[in-house]
């Protein structure tokens, strides 16, 4: 079974930066997609940003686009979500999540078998 554990969260002022963490335990993610999600009160979960393991490819949501990085540390099998100049906005529940590879679908829910617990993140005006 692949198990996501999820780190990191916090209360961040705004303008700050916060550094997430999702290490997947005694497994090689080679051929997998790992992505990052978020929901906030009373909205649907959406897309953050993903990263193909074997090359390293990003995707980020036009929302966050130069403000948050994702990465991966192979040794550790451990994806992280650095988010910078952090808004209100941005406050929600992270999810950290993961699916084999293929082409398309790094944004949809519902390609994702494989989910963390969450974490939550408030960032205060």
């Amino acid at each position: 079974q692949v198990q996501l554990v999820e780190s990191g969260g916090g209360l961040v002022q705004a303008g700050g930066s916060l550094r997430l963490s999702c290490a997947a335990s005694g497994r090689t993610f080679s051929s997998y997609t790992m992505g990052w999600f978020r929901q906030a009160p009373g909205k649907e979960r959406e897309f953050v940003a993903a990263i193909t393991w074997t090359a390293g490819n990003t995707y980020y949501a036009d929302s966050v686009k130069g403000r948050f990085t994702i990465s991966r540390d192979n040794a550790k099998n451990t994806v992280y979500l650095q988010m910078n100049s952090l808004k209100p906005e941005d406050t929600a529940v992270y999810y950290c999540a993961a699916r084999l590879y293929y082409m398309g679908g790094y944004a949809d829910t519902n390609k994702y078998p494989y989910w963390g617990q969450g974490t939550q993140v408030t960032v205060s005006s």
